[in-house]
Parts: structure tokens; sequence; C-alpha cells
């Protein structure tokens, strides 16, 4: 089930922040490079999601990758979760992040609020700081078309930063009591 749930998040995230750029050549390199950049990009997100360590550097080479073609800071933000998966690691967390807000993505801004306000990976909450990403987010275009709004946003960037059940619960959720 929460293996389902993340892919899910996954794809919602995905049609938020990932519209393909027009290619100036049509029928060119153009659309083979963005098909990969694509496809590397949701495996990279899938790979951090189930939160199999043996994943991680593949997921990181791939967000490499992609990272020329992301436009939208989709890459930094992802790379942002994979160093929280990997152990917090505040300061590079929080430039990938802040890199990934520059371009605009939404679920950046969310997970920036939420650092600023509950504390979390920082030591102490920053209210007037938590307070400019909100308003920063509703700011954005996805904001002003209302999806997501900014409380789902926060509640989906929670979701993602939370570590997964462990590779057993996965596999099979309920060894003894299924039958």
């Amino acid at each position: 089930m929460k293996k389902a749930l993340a892919i899910g998040l996954l794809m919602i995230l995905g049609g938020c922040a990932s519209q393909p750029q027009p290619c100036d050549e049509p029928g060119g390199d153009c659309r083979s490079e963005r098909l990969l950049y694509q496809n590397d990009l949701l495996q990279a997100k899938i790979l951090i999601a189930i939160g199999d360590e043996d994943g991680y550097e593949l997921a990181d080479a791939l967000l490499e990758r992609s990272a020329e073609l992301d436009e939208r800071g989709e890459t930094e933000f992802y790379q942002a979760l994979l160093l929280i998966r990997q152990g917090p690691q505040p300061t590079e967390v929080l430039q990938r992040l802040e890199a990934a807000r520059a371009k605009g993505h939404p679920h950046a801004v969310a997970l920036l609020y939420k650092i600023y306000s509950e504390p979390y990976l920082i030591d102490q909450a920053d209210p007037a700081k938590a307070e400019r990403y909100r308003e920063e987010y509703a700011e954005l275009d996805v904001a002003q078309s209302g999806y997501p709004s900014f409380e789902k946003a926060v509640d989906l960037v929670s979701e993602l930063v939370e570590p997964p059940p462990p590779l057993a619960e996965r596999i099979m959720p309920c060894p003894n009591q299924c039958f």
C-alpha cells in the first residue's frame, strides 16, 4: 500500500512539475533527449521513493544526467530528497532546495516552508522565513491555478521526506495475519 502511495505521489509530482518544453527541431534529437530526461527523472523518483539504499547511487547518477535539461528545478528537488534519505545534510539540502525554488519548483517552496515552520532538519524554527515561503508559493502559477493547494503541497512533501517502511513490510505487509 505504501509503495503504491509513493508511486502515486511521484506521478502527481511529475504531472505538476514536468511539462515538456517545445523543441525547435520537430522529430529531431530534441524529442529523444526530452524522453531520456523524463525517463531518467522518473526512474530516479521511484528509486528515491522506495527507499532502497542500493538504488541511491543510480538515482544520483540519473539526476546528474537529467540536470542539463531541467528548467523547473526538479533535479535539485529530488537531489535534496535523496540527501535527506541518505542522512540529514541540512546545508546541502537547503542549497538544492533554494536552487529548485529559484527555478519555480512548487514542492521545493513547500518543503522550505516545512523546514522553517516545524523546524525540520534545522535546530530552530524561523516563522518569518516560513511565512515568506508560504507567500512565495501563493505567487506560483500552480498555486494560482489552485492545484496543488499549499496545504496539499506541504502534506505531499511531508510524505516524501518520511522514511519508507522497511523492505520486508513492503514485500509482505501482513506476514501471518493475511490468511
